[in-house]
């Protein structure tokens, strides 16, 4: 009687056992299938380079830098044109003052203080008022032939920092390498030059009013229509040629 109870309670067990593997086995099926679900635990990483890397806008500051040797205070003819060229961005990008940073301590500081007054000038003769430049100082090595540095803040776009590679892109037990998954630092380069080249960066967050109609041309395509002459059909030269090879020698 012992012995019956013995393998009626195998069986049970071995029952048991068989059930138990059958359900671990779907479940391991269901997640195989399920394979776009985040595990637990892992980190949400946007997948689109675009949302990953995305271009934001700030305030930076543009810089010029003048140059002047120990000897000579004035600006020279092409530092002119120079300087003039960045009060005249100024004019239309600048979202505030001008800060002119002095020297102190190099080789070359008289020839830099010398120069503020013609900087100045030329600065409010393009339309920089007085109120809006400020003078700073910073001091340099007396060994170190500085420059004048002349700066304003501006919006500008920018993207990054790129050659950030937090993970193995190679051959790993990492989720993103079974899943191909693209690595971190992709895409990041191009938003980073898109960012560089825009000339404006509010382009990238709402489009430009449209611009004036061009009357002339206008008229000029609505006469062709009413006379029933096309545009295209038109040709490009009405004049006869001259000088053809056929006609050397005649």
């Amino acid at each position: 009687m012992h012995l019956v109870r013995t393998v009626i309670a195998d069986h049970a067990k071995a029952r048991l056992l068989l059930r138990a593997a059958f359900a671990a086995g779907c479940a391991a099926l269901v997640c195989g299938c399920n394979t776009d679900q985040q595990i637990a635990g892992s980190p949400s990483v946007a997948t689109d380079f675009r949302l990953r890397h995305p271009i934001t806008i700030t305030e930076k500051d543009r810089t010029f830098q003048l140059f002047f040797g120990a000897n000579r205070g004035s600006l020279t003819p092409s530092q002119r044109a120079e300087l003039l060229a960045f009060a005249q961005s100024w004019k239309d990008e600048a979202t505030g003052g001008v800060i002119i940073d002095l020297p102190i301590g190099s080789s070359n500081q008289r020839s830099a203080v010398e120069a503020l007054r013609e900087i100045e000038s030329i600065l409010a003769a393009t339309g920089v008022p007085r109120q809006s430049m400020a003078v700073r100082n910073y001091r340099v090595s007396p060994r170190t032939l500085a420059t004048v540095r002349i700066s304003y803040p501006r919006i500008a776009a920018q993207a990054g920092p790129c050659g950030i590679w937090p993970k193995d892109i190679g051959p790993s037990l990492n989720r993103d390498y079974f899943e191909n998954q693209p690595p971190w630092n992709f895409g990041c380069a191009t938003q980073r030059n898109l960012a560089a080249m825009v000339v404006d960066p509010a382009d990238l967050v709402q489009p430009r009013g449209e611009t004036p109609v061009d009357n002339t041309r206008r008229t000029s395509i609505v006469d062709d229509y009413r006379k029933g002459v096309s545009g295209s059909t038109k040709p490009a030269n009405t004049t006869p040629q001259s000088g053809r090879i056929s006609d050397l020698g005649q």
